[in-house]
């Protein structure tokens, strides 16, 4: 898909990682409406970006969800891609786990963005684009964080499928499942200690791999394990 004039909804634009998307798909010239749960931050973003057209949403929230992406379509004349950079983390071992804990992981992680995607097909354009945030534990999971990499699997799974579903409008699935990238977000887990990571992959190239999957309308970006690489196909 072209960027420039695209019509792009970041949800969890008020997040490290969710804010940079936003960012560069701005200076690439698309038309980019926001919403994330922290109201002032995502407030300060819109002024930044020009006056960008933005509402607060909880993930968990199912209606303030869908109520998110109906402002956006209206603001936007309707949507050409969704990006869903919503995540939170827990580390332990998976015996230990709590289920309260576990219940969260997998309602921001998996149960949200299916439901935003859901909320946002009806406005989406054919030929568009839906952009997951995964994590690469999706393909490897990892000691000490088994609920968080299942969460991250069942995000996976559903995309593979939905990509398959939507053929018939050209619509591409983009599941992006980079390694670990220093965003803090381990800084504010759940539960529990994070293990021994290895330095954070560089959150630019993470953000010039979604882009660059966008317009190549690439089904994923993933990391090549000899190379530590990010590499879109």
């Amino acid at each position: 898909m072209e960027l420039a004039g695209a019509r792009v909804l970041v949800a969890g634009a008020t997040g490290v990682l969710g804010g940079a998307l936003a960012r560069a798909l701005a200076a690439a010239g698309a038309q980019v409406a926001l919403s994330g749960r922290d109201a002032a931050r995502l407030e300060a973003l819109a002024g930044e970006l020009g006056g960008a057209p933005a509402q607060a949403a909880d993930a968990v929230d199912v209606d303030s969800v869908g109520a998110a992406v109906d402002a956006a379509a209206a603001a936007l004349g309707g949507l050409d891609s969704v990006v869903v950079a919503w995540g939170v983390v827990a580390f332990g071992p998976a015996a230990d786990a709590d289920d309260a804990v576990t219940e969260e992981l997998f309602a921001v992680n998996t149960m949200a963005p299916m439901s935003l995607v859901r909320a946002a097909l009806p406005h989406l354009a054919d030929g568009g684009a839906v952009v997951l945030l995964s994590a690469v534990v999706a393909d490897a999971p990892t000691l000490g964080m088994a609920e968080y990499s299942a969460s991250k699997a069942a995000l996976s799974a559903w995309a593979a499928v939905l990509r398959r579903e939507l053929r018939g409008r050209s619509v591409a699935v983009l599941d992006v499942r980079p390694p670990h990238v220093d965003t803090g977000l381990v800084d504010r887990a759940l539960a529990g200690t994070p293990p021994r990571l290895p330095a954070g992959h560089d959150r630019d190239d993470v953000v010039r791999a979604v882009l660059d999957g966008m317009r190549q309308g690439a089904r994923e970006v993933v990391v090549d394990p000899r190379e530590r690489r990010l590499v879109v196909r």
